[in-house]
């Protein structure tokens, strides 16, 4: 797991939005959060590591929520009883994650899309921060009816989830202040991102449990979870 580095402020540039001391932006998670694709990450890998001569199984994807493309590449290597080069093991992963997201069916977790649209409805920005690479985001956004101010993934980073660099971007392209922000997430890897920005962090865990700790918010799920129920659990309600 990478170290995770001092969150920067935000750049002298950005304008900040919304009221001085209540709710300036909200960030949601992609895989895990707003839909459950990861039986559908189970799928790519198991059948990435068919190619490479080795087993998966569910620890193994669990040892890897909420990691980069990177990190499941070297992992999948790793176990790998057969050679192969990083860039084509990577590139079969994408092009099975992306048949698979847009063939099967992909189920929106529950809550979700409702609660992206009334974060746009009360006027407030909103961002998408993943570590997924761009062809899968397309591909999971393509299926979806929601909309995001911003998009942050793999791409537009040097350092994935648990860095905070991803937030701090998004915060940044927002014009708001992070530290007035909710992020929304399922993984540790995701969770620990958003604190070291300086969010907010609600946490709905997916397969992998968050642990609980002072100042984080920790939910079963997003079903008829409200925006203001939010703003109050988190005590942004300025």
């Amino acid at each position: 797991m990478r170290s995770v580095s001092v969150p920067a402020p935000i750049p002298p540039t950005a304008t900040v939005q919304g009221s001085p001391d209540g709710l300036a932006g909200v960030a949601f998670d992609m895989d895990g959060l707003l839909v459950d694709s990861e039986p559908l990450w189970f799928l790519a890998e198991s059948a990435v590591m068919a190619r490479l001569g080795g087993a998966w199984g569910p620890a193994d994807q669990h040892a890897l929520v909420g990691g980069s493309l990177g990190s499941t590449v070297g992992y999948l290597l790793a176990k790998a009883t057969r050679p192969a080069d990083p860039a084509a093991v990577g590139r079969w992963l994408i092009e099975t994650m992306v048949d698979l997201v847009s063939t099967r069916p992909l189920i929106v977790l529950p809550g979700t899309a409702e609660l992206v649209a009334e974060v746009h409805a009360a006027g407030l920005p909103c961002a998408l921060v993943t570590s997924s690479v761009p062809a899968v985001v397309d591909a999971v956004l393509a299926r979806l009816d929601v909309r995001f101010d911003v998009i942050i993934c793999a791409a537009d980073v040097a350092r994935a989830k648990p860095d905070p660099e991803g937030y701090l971007l998004a915060a940044a392209k927002l014009g708001v202040d992070p530290r007035r922000c909710i992020a929304l997430e399922d993984s540790p890897n995701g969770v620990a991102a958003a604190e070291s920005a300086g969010y907010h962090v609600v946490a709905v865990p997916s397969i992998v449990p968050v642990p609980a700790r002072p100042g984080r918010v920790l939910l079963g799920t997003l079903a008829d979870v409200t925006l203001a129920e939010l703003r109050a659990l988190t005590g942004l309600v300025g």
